[in-house]
Parts: C-alpha cells; structure tokens; sequence
C-alpha cells in the first residue's frame, strides 16, 4: 500500500468494516487534514470509539499498527499541503488551552520514540563507518534543515577536520567539481523537500561518491540517490517540522564517529582549545577571592 492510495483504500475496506471500524474511517476520510496528526487517543475521542478499536482499525487495514497508518496518512498529506495549509491546520490540532503547549512536547517525543523503532542499526554503523573513512565530507541541508547540516558540519569538523557544507546549488559545481569515489556527500532534507538537496546526491551518485541521506522516510526522494539511507521523523501538525528527532540521530552519528576516532578528535581538540583560548572565545567567570 503507498502513500498517494491510503485514502482510497481505507474507502474501498468498508464494505468489509464493523460498525466501530466504519466510525474511525468515515471521521477520518471527513477530516484527512488533521486525523494524521491525531494519536490513538485522540482520534478514538473523535470517532467515538475506543483506543483499541482503532488499534485494530489499523490491523484490519492491514497495517503493523497505528504507528504504521498514521505515518502513511502524514507522509500523505505533508506532501500536498503548503506552509500556509499546515499554519491553518495548527489551530485544529493545538487549541488555546495551556495543555496544547506539553502535547508540542509530547509530540516530539514521539518523534524521538518513533525513530529509534524503526532505526536500521547496520545501516546507522554503515553510515559511520563511511565518515570515518571519508577524504572529504560535504553535507547538503537546505531551507530550514540547514539548522541540522550546519550542526552537523561543526562536529565533523572538530572530530575529523574535513566536512563543508554545501552552500547553494548555485555553487555546487565550483564546491563539488573534485569529487571522487573517496568523498562522502551527506543530504539532509523532509517534506517538501527542496529540488537542491536532491540534485546534490544526485550528482554526487554520478561522480561515484558515496552518499548518506538523513530524511523522514523511505519514500523520500532522496532515496534513489543515497548508499546509505537513515530515517528520522519529523511530523508536527504546524507549519514548522520538528527537527527533534532528526538531532538525536545527528547527536548519536556524531559521538558514534568520536569514539572510532578518539585519539584524532583529542589531538585536534587540544589544538583548538588553545586556539579558542588565545582569542578568548568564551566568556570566562571571574573568580572572587576573599
């Protein structure tokens, strides 16, 4: 079952649905803006019906569990919607009352729970392993993931001393001319995905490097293009993505690739404490003697 069809085929199984099941998907197919951004409990209020029966509402559909149809019915519809649509559907989601601003939090660890089920563990050490042994990184993050690759570049240059953002696709060819199969390209991009990001690995394939891809799901347009894929979700019924997620797994590359590479990240450590030292970059607390 993709992504475009969930709809349609939640329309086709009623025929075959109970009373409660008809409930769940007639609210849903009434209210597709902003069911995919409902948890079990939400939506069971809204259907009238009880948390397990739309656990089984998904089963029935043939899905793994709600997670799974939820997931579906997102990918769905953040792909249709513009910034504008996900700014109205805010109000729709979060209300007015004080509780709306501890279910923001209560989402994104969701977000983080989610991604750490669905992690492909090989797939993660694959990814570091081929930063570690890179000759040269280069990350390509644009619009509001940029956030990320530049949190991400700053690391990899203290434990490894060599990754550089990609800046525009209008640079790419003078950044990117000298790539080689030595090189690892890394894009960050969610929905809606700008066409830079895409056209970055894309070249990046042609060239022969390996390519990494952090983005939301695999059906992510990034993924015919990335060695390695790593998923990480995002979904937040607002205009904004919710980058929680995606920075703990950037956090877990990062220490994962510190601690293979210890003593390199130590000797450049050292070096760039002196450095910060002698320009004194940070604030220093003044010490008080009686």
């Amino acid at each position: 079952m993709k992504n475009y069809n969930v709809y349609n085929h939640i329309a086709e199984k009623i025929p075959e649905m109970s009373k409660s099941h008809k409930k769940i998907a007639s609210y849903i197919l009434n209210n597709t803006n902003v069911v995919p951004f409902f948890n079990v409990a939400t939506l069971a209020k809204k259907a009238d019906v009880s948390e397990a029966t739309v656990v089984r509402f998904a089963s029935f559909l043939g899905y793994s569990g709600y997670p799974e149809l939820q997931s579906r019915m997102q990918s769905s519809i953040q792909k249709q919607l513009t910034t504008t649509e996900r700014l109205k559907m805010t109000t729709d989601i979060y209300d007015d009352r004080d509780q709306s601003i501890y279910d923001i939090f209560y989402d994104d660890m969701e977000n983080i729970k989610s991604t750490m089920e669905k992690l492909d563990i090989e797939k993660f050490h694959q990814a570091v392993g081929l930063l570690q042994e890179a000759n040269k990184i280069y990350i390509a993050a644009n619009r509001s993931a940029a956030a990320l690759g530049i949190f991400l570049q700053y690391y990899l240059n203290i434990i490894l001393g060599h990754a550089e953002m990609v800046s525009s696709v209008e640079n790419l060819s003078e950044q990117l001319y000298n790539l080689n199969e030595k090189d690892v390209v890394i894009g960050i991009s969610f929905p809606r995905y700008p066409n830079s990001t895409i056209q970055t690995l894309a070249f990046a394939k042609e060239r022969g490097s390996k390519t990494i891809c952090i983005t939301d799901s695999l059906l992510s347009p990034l993924i015919p293009h990335s060695d390695v894929a790593l998923t990480a979700t995002s979904q937040m019924p607002t205009f904004i993505d919710s980058f929680t997620a995606p920075l703990s797994l950037i956090n877990a590359l990062v220490v994962s690739i510190g601690k293979g590479r210890m003593r390199e990240a130590e000797a450049r450590l050292e070096k760039i404490e002196a450095a910060w030292e002698r320009f004194g970059i940070f604030h220093m607390r003044d010490t008080f003697t009686e």
